[in-house]
Order: C-alpha cells, then structure tokens, then sequence
C-alpha cells in the first residue's frame, strides 16, 4: 500500500471513529424527525459530551488514588488528566492561532486533585469558544500547525479522538478500584421482559 494510499485510509479512519464518538452511547430517546446533523454540530456535540465525561471521571477518582498506575510502566491516573488538558491546550491553541498559554508546563509535574480538575477546566474553557465556533465552512479552511497548514476541523478531530482514547484508559483505572465510570453510570438499564 501506498503512502498516500495508508494516510488516506487513516484520515478515513479518523473520521469515522470522531463521527461515531458524536453519536451518544447508551440508547434514548429518539430525536425528533426533520433534523439536520451538520458535520460541524455533530462533531462540536461529541466534544461536549468527551469534555463531560473527562472532568466527571476526574471528579470520581479519589484524591489519594490519583498516584495509582495499574504497573509500574503506566503513568498515574493525575498525569492522564494532565496530559489530557495540556493537550487540549496545544491543539487549541492552533485554532487560536498563538502558543499554548500553557507551553511551559509538564504533564510530569505532581499536582493535587483540586489543581488537575481546574486545569482541566481550564483547557476546555480555552477551547469551547473556538470549538464552538467551528461550521463546516470553517472546518474546510486552513490554519498554521508549525511549518505545515491543516485543515481547521481535524483539531476538533483531534480533540475528540484524543479525549475518548484518553477516557477509556481512564475508565479501566476507575474500574480497578471499583469505580464505575461515568458513561457506564449514565445509562438506563435494559428493560426487563415480564414473561
């Protein structure tokens, strides 16, 4: 395969798996009918809910087992919350067209509960209005990524993609000390049949 041909089929790839992040997890109630799902709408409203489910997993996780790593090869659960907003802010900050306001900073760095939760906060505070700025005109037009251009709507991409995979590996730490994670929590149960 070619390269072009393997990084077509991971843009592809990308896509759908952001898309499909869009579409909310546990059955509801069905939308009303005539609706149109822009790609722009579809793919802010998948941010919102990963940017939900990131702080709720957060707030879940005790103070004292924000240390734990299930081996010793992992990163701790503090630093996954680190990384996850640190990240938000790079990649939003080339939407913005600046640095990151947080450039200077590691994911590395101890950081208690109350500091990890409010930088988290904070990444998504800085990214909401341009995230939500987004159309899908907009998400066609190019933007300054370091040397190179990219297309505005792959951050939000990014973001989305970035924020369920770091979520999952956050909901297997919740898990190991007994925790259910938020969007497991948030679902209705199956109904029973009554034979």
């Amino acid at each position: 395969m070619s390269p072009h041909h393997r990084g077509m089929k991971l843009t592809i790839t990308l896509t759908v798996i952001a898309v499909l992040a869009a579409v909310p997890a546990a059955p509801q109630s069905p939308p009303p009918t005539g609706q149109k799902f822009t790609l722009a709408k579809s793919m802010i409203q998948g941010y919102t809910a990963i940017q939900r489910d990131l702080l709720e997993a957060a707030e879940l996780m005790p103070e004292a087992d924000y240390a734990f790593k299930p081996t010793p090869e992992t990163r701790p659960f503090g630093q996954l919350i680190a990384h996850v907003a640190l990240s938000q802010f790079v990649t939003c900050s080339f939407l913005q067209g600046g640095p990151s306001p947080k450039a200077a900073e590691k994911e590395e760095t101890p950081r208690s509960k109350v500091v990890l939760i409010a930088l988290l906060k904070e990444s998504t505070a800085f990214c909401n209005p341009l995230v939500n700025a987004m159309t899908d005109e907009s998400m066609v037009q190019l933007m300054k990524v370091g040397p190179n251009e990219g297309a505005r709507g792959l951050a939000l991409i990014g973001l989305s993609v970035h924020g369920n995979e770091v979520y999952g590996t956050i909901a297997v730490y919740l898990r190991l000390k007994g925790i259910v994670p938020p969007t497991t929590a948030r679902q209705k149960p199956a109904p029973t049949r009554g034979n």
